[in-house]
């Protein structure tokens, strides 16, 4: 008898959506055009803050007439515009609910217009449980543009694979519904996290953090070695980060070198580096390695970024101090035995068109309960 295949639970609290996904993938491979091929209100907030940070996005603006009569001649009319205004480098096209619904050909204009750039076509909706699939399907088109290397897409898949089982394990897929949570108060965490601190507790200092993102959690990490080091207890605390510039798309290995160096610049020693920026699904899996064969007895760690990426095996016995931007991960994070989860509300976006460190709400608590220590 076949075997019946168990069927997913149904999430019902808003997620990502795979237009948007598709968006921040096309900017991670330096698009500098991207048209949004719908209503002009789809995914309104993430396109003006991809423009903070550098791609533009632009609307084919379909009203109802469009979805009866088809958008085929809004389409090459703005990429004729796009072109004609923007000279770019490097374009995108991308789909939504509206356009794919009505069976719009992205490539039919492409043909029609001839553009003598390349053009990253995603043929996407919002239907998708899985956010990463219009990661995938920007990927497809890269490739078969040329853009990136059937090595490095494929490499791309693995990772996306990864970081789906990491939101169905312990993240926001992990539940039917999670309710969002501010976390632990920031001052209270901050006053225990030195106190252990002062007891001369050897300490885990790890960034294992999202692509852009990482621009604030490094902050938290930067602030727990520069208070560690004002007490005098600098060398109790192992720092580990997810800062390789050698792997992933353009824009992640731009972003790991600009926080390097300003890490660098501020004295924080990198003991370990345990992945890129995109490597954050797999990255924990590195540092539970070296944990398990080096720091296994340690007496804390603060974990930033993804920590429900990091398994378990050799930090439960430790006291987690957690930072996440998600109010949805609270709750998981505490079940996976997390002692104390602090949120960065809005952090997403004041890390977008940076490229040096952005104080955190914690590190800068942190850092005033020393000032005069």
């Amino acid at each position: 008898m076949p075997v019946k295949k168990e069927k997913e639970p149904l999430i019902m609290h808003p997620r990502p959506s795979s237009i948007v996904a598709a968006l921040y993938t096309l900017r991670d491979l330096d698009t500098d055009v991207v048209i949004l091929h719908g209503p002009p209100g789809c995914s309104f907030k993430h396109a003006r803050l991809l423009e903070e940070d550098g791609m533009r996005v632009v609307t084919t603006s379909l009203d109802e007439t469009g979805f009866v009569f088809g958008g085929h001649d809004a389409l090459v009319e703005v990429l004729e515009k796009v072109i004609e205004r923007f000279n770019p480098r490097r374009i995108g096209i991308v789909g939504t609910c509206a356009s794919m619904i009505i069976g719009e050909e992205l490539h039919e204009a492409v043909t029609q217009v001839q553009p003598d750039v390349p053009v990253i076509e995603v043929d996407v909706h919002a239907g998708y449980r899985d956010n990463t699939k219009g990661v995938v399907m920007a990927l497809e088109s890269a490739l078969a543009s040329g853009i990136i290397s059937e090595a490095e897409f494929e490499r791309q898949k693995a990772l996306l694979k990864e970081a789906t089982l990491v939101e169905k394990r312990h993240g926001a897929a992990s539940k039917e519904y999670l309710e969002p949570n501010r976390g632990d108060l920031k001052y209270k965490v901050a006053e225990r996290l030195l106190e252990l601190i002062k007891q001369g507790k050897k300490g885990l200092n790890i960034l294992n953090a999202k692509k852009e993102t990482a621009f604030m959690f490094a902050d938290i990490n930067l602030a727990v070695a520069q208070v560690a080091q004002k007490l005098g207890y600098g060398s109790n605390i192992v720092n580990m980060v997810n800062l390789d510039d050698n792997v992933g798309l353009p824009k992640n290995r731009r972003n790991a070198r600009e926080i390097k160096d300003d890490l660098k610049e501020k004295g924080f020693e990198i003991h370990h580096i345990i992945g890129g920026l995109d490597e954050y699904p797999v990255a924990g899996n590195t540092a539970d390695k070296i944990i398990g064969e080096k720091y296994s007895d340690y007496d804390f760690a603060v974990i930033s970024g993804v920590p429900h990426a990091l398994p378990m095996n050799n930090i439960k016995n430790m006291e987690l101090f957690s930072v996440t931007n998600g109010p949805r991960q609270v709750i998981p994070l505490k079940e996976m035995g997390h002692t104390h989860v602090v949120v960065e509300i809005d952090l997403h976006p004041k890390t977008l068109g940076v490229s040096h460190i952005v104080e955190s709400e914690f590190g800068a608590t942190l850092r005033e309960m020393v000032k005069d220590a």
